[in-house]
């Protein structure tokens, strides 16, 4: 079978991703972080050697840590990675030749990062500057992929650990206060373990 499913796939994902490598290192990193999340999960959850009460406490444990994991790592590398293209979409960030023809018009000299400025739209009304187009949608690709490397380096070590620390004493706290005043939270004296 020549056009198999498989080599299909190949082409979809190239096509997706050919003009927009910072898309397929969000779309992978989250779907890594889904996996090993699932794979975690599932680990305790079929481990006959953890007890019933123990995996209470650390399968809910675990889910929260995986939504924290993938929301914090979606969410950072998403924000900087539209940042990062706008401001190359502005002009903002750009290579020599795309700035030497800015510089070199005085249509757009002014333009340049303002929001509503998009060079996008202006290099494709110059189909004579192909190169420069070409330039500009190399550089906006490079820009915007190691940024997006970048905000998943500070997500993954420092901003997730940070927010997953915090979420953690805060239900460890609720736990402690809980078994402390049961009744306010209408639990029955002596249910609690620890």
């Amino acid at each position: 079978m020549r056009n198999s499913f498989f080599q299909r796939s190949l082409e979809w994902v190239y096509d997706t991703f050919k003009n927009d490598t910072s898309k397929m290192l969000i779309a992978t990193g989250t779907l890594g972080w889904i996996l090993s999340s699932a794979a975690q999960i599932g680990a305790i959850f079929s481990n006959s050697k953890i007890s019933a009460e123990k995996k209470s406490f650390l399968l809910p444990q675990e889910f929260m840590d995986a939504v924290v994991n993938i929301v914090a790592f979606l969410g950072f590398t998403t924000v900087t990675k539209k940042c990062i293209a706008k401001m190359a979409a502005t002009g903002k960030i750009a290579p020599k030749s795309v700035r030497e023809f800015l510089n070199n018009n005085s249509l757009y000299k002014k333009q340049v990062g303002k929001l509503d400025f998009n060079l996008d739209d202006v290099l494709k009304k110059y189909p004579e500057n192909k190169e420069i187009y070409e330039n500009y949608k190399s550089y906006k690709n490079f820009a915007t992929t190691m940024g997006t490397i970048g905000a998943s380096i500070l997500s993954c070590n420092i901003i997730t650990p940070i927010v997953r620390n915090y979420t953690a004493s805060k239900v460890q706290n609720t736990y402690k206060d809980i078994k402390k005043n049961p009744s306010v939270y209408n639990i029955p004296q002596g249910s609690m373990k620890v």
